[in-house]
């Protein structure tokens, strides 16, 4: 596909191959420079490191706070409209290393409701995604007592209040020009769900910088919370962004997609499953022949067992680039690299699973990563809410 063919990129709909750049001038972003990936905490994260991260909006704010060792806070969501594919869980892990290193408080806000309003599914077949999604999340490891998550339909008590309030600074025309014309006024309404999702962390628990580390097509959601936390009346900061390139779905580079006619790697899938789904269908950037191959080299920027290993499932950099410079010389053939890939995927799977299994009931291990009645009762109150509200919870 040659360079300039148009693409779309909007929070429901990524076509055509991206210009990361050209989206940069587009939504007015930040590049992400050597110097800030030097300022993540710990070891830093192959995200960041091999600039799959690699736009933000003030993230200094952020970094600036780690050093200081100040509170600070992450927000990344899921929509539960089926089941959860490795593109899913990575900004997950991205999260946890956050927590682990920096001591970040991290929210997470599942918009069952949204998927609804877009999705042809019933209610019962998003509480059953919902509710499969929480185990995968909660089999990542989070701190219980630096996590909340939230559930739109099982915390609306909170939720609703808030996106009421924040709903009045968001107009239509300002939801059309984002996000095209809406297909039902629900989907209208949501801005103001997102917006409170990410401003959540700041009317529990106070002023305070907030991360939210999203793909790329995601970041009208963040705009518009900009500017609904530009306005005096709410004592909140602008939430900051860190802002990724897609990780590439097995027809090529470009985003994973549950909806390709291609299968998608599934946090539930065995070794045998990952190695057919790689070796058959990921895109491979080798000659037609070995002979070729040998002679002339394979290009690791296309090929997706090599995007695969870059992006996040081999940490270490020596090796990656070891990896990269034989497939260029043809040392190391197309298949070999896909079965590499595929080992190095399904190993993460495998223990991902593990943990998935040892939880107990979905109701048990949740309940300590919910919203406790004072964190819900602070949080109606920053939003303006009196105390004797009917809005509160006893």
């Amino acid at each position: 596909m040659p360079a300039n063919t148009p693409f779309t990129v909007t929070p429901y709909s990524v076509e055509g191959r991206i210009d990361y750049q050209q989206l940069l001038e587009e939504f007015g972003a930040d590049e992400l420079t050597d110097e800030q990936r030097k300022r993540f905490p710990g070891p830093g994260h192959p995200l960041v490191r091999r600039q799959i991260f690699y736009a933000h909006r003030e993230l200094d704010r952020i970094l600036d706070a780690v050093a200081a060792g100040e509170q600070h806070a992450l927000v990344t969501g899921r929509g539960p409209s089926g089941p959860m594919h490795i593109g899913h869980i990575i900004p997950f892990y991205f999260a946890r290393y956050l927590q682990q290193h920096a001591g970040t408080d991290v929210y997470i806000p599942l918009s069952d409701d949204e998927k609804y309003l877009l999705k042809e599914q019933s209610p019962a077949s998003i509480s059953e995604h919902t509710r499969a999604n929480l185990l995968d999340i909660l089999a990542v490891g989070f701190d219980p007592e630096r996590t909340r998550i939230v559930v739109d339909s099982a915390d609306a008590d909170v939720v609703y209040p808030i996106a009421t309030v924040l709903s009045k600074e968001i107009t239509q025309a300002t939801v059309d020009a984002t996000y095209g014309d809406p297909p039902n006024v629900g989907l209208s309404f949501y801005p103001a769900i997102q917006a409170t999702h990410l401003l959540l962390p700041q009317f529990v628990d106070g002023r305070q910088p907030t991360l939210v580390p999203i793909a790329v097509d995601q970041d009208p959601h963040v705009r518009v919370c900009r500017d609904v936390a530009a306005k005096e009346r709410y004592d909140v900061e602008k939430p900051g962004a860190l802002l990724s390139k897609f990780l590439p779905g097995l027809g090529g580079p470009g985003k994973m997609s549950s909806s390709d006619d291609l299968p998608s790697i599934l946090l539930s899938d065995d070794r045998e499953t990952v190695h057919e789904k790689i070796q058959r269908h990921a895109y491979s950037g080798g000659r037609t022949s070995v002979t070729e191959h040998r002679k002339k080299g394979g290009n690791p920027e296309i090929d997706v067992a090599y995007l695969l290993l870059y992006y996040f499932f081999e940490d270490d950099d020596e090796t990656v680039e070891r990896i990269a410079s034989e497939y260029r010389n043809g040392s190391l053939l197309s298949g070999e690299l896909k079965a590499r890939a595929a080992e190095k995927v399904a190993d993460f799977l495998e223990r991902h699973q593990q943990r998935r299994h040892a939880l107990g009931l979905l109701t048990d291990e949740l309940e300590a990563y919910r919203l406790t009645p004072e964190e819900r009762t602070r949080a109606l109150g920053r939003a303006g809410y009196p105390e004797r509200s009917l809005c509160r919870t006893t």
